[in-house]
């Protein structure tokens, strides 16, 4: 008996919803991660990019244990000599949740072709309402 690959050709993608409503920021962005490589899926192929639509709601309502919203920093630089920037996550998470989401779900994906394919089939919203209802997209529960 061989083992089953899946073509790329061949891949049927769904939408998921998950709502990140009083839930920790870092265990939404785990199964948004794995739901976008597509690692609930029977067929999975590292090599293939198998994974699936997620549409994360309720950004603004993930929440983070301890003490991270005071202790955690968001650090970018622009490249000049001095110019580090940070953000504390008290700020980011009032200002721009579905930033702070997305980073979470970035590090948990592979920094790859496939990684970053898979990113763009991410969407977050900070409410309830989404532009995707065209798609049926069905609710993940977790």
């Amino acid at each position: 008996m061989s083992t089953y690959m899946a073509k790329a050709g061949q891949v049927t993608r769904k939408w998921y919803i998950l709502d990140a409503a009083g839930k920790p920021l870092g265990r939404v962005a785990v199964k948004a991660a794995d739901i976008l490589r597509g690692k609930i899926k029977p067929e999975f192929t590292p090599h293939v990019d198998c994974g699936d639509h997620v549409i994360i709601i309720n950004a603004d309502k993930a929440v983070l244990t301890g003490n991270k919203l005071e202790d955690k920093y968001y650090r970018r630089h622009t490249g000049w000599v001095g110019g580090l920037k940070e953000v504390q996550y008290k700020t980011l998470m009032a200002t721009r949740p579905e930033l702070a989401m997305e980073l979470a779900v970035k590090g948990m994906v592979p920094d790859t072709t496939i990684g970053r394919a898979a990113l763009t089939r991410l969407k977050v919203y900070k409410g309830t309402e989404h532009l995707h209802a065209a798609q049926k997209p069905e609710v993940y529960e977790f």
